[in-house]
């Protein structure tokens, strides 16, 4: 069975990102959740109250961490600064650049004929 996926989101880029967060008494988590659920691209946030951490879905080819990051920070709320989280938050910024990267390649190979530059 084929999952649906919002408008802008190719299953093929989809990554799936848990974030421990750094809340203080003036943070709108509820504004950044309604800001970043309106990201072309996203798939799905939520946010769990119990453990801090954010919860997110998202085409890796239309949209980053970087991008989300700066939504929470506007709220004031910080990405947590333990090393776990702060572990996580580089490699999924690493996989993140490579499905980019990736999305944009032409696949090439050495079976092709080559193309007729007359044409």
């Amino acid at each position: 069975m084929k999952e649906e996926h919002r408008l802008g989101v190719s299953e093929v880029n989809l990554v799936v990102r848990h974030l421990k967060l750094d809340l203080n008494p003036s943070s709108d988590i509820e504004g950044a959740i309604k800001e970043i659920d309106q990201i072309y691209g996203l798939d799905s946030v939520s946010f769990d109250e119990k453990s801090s951490v954010i919860n997110l879905a998202y085409d890796a080819s239309r949209i980053n961490l970087d991008g989300i990051e700066d939504v929470i920070t506007k709220h004031s709320i910080e990405i947590s600064h333990d090393w776990w989280t702060n572990f996580k938050e580089g490699y999924y910024k690493f996989v993140d650049k490579n499905v980019k990267d990736n999305a944009k390649h032409e696949p090439w190979s050495c079976h092709q004929r080559p193309r007729n530059p007359r044409k």
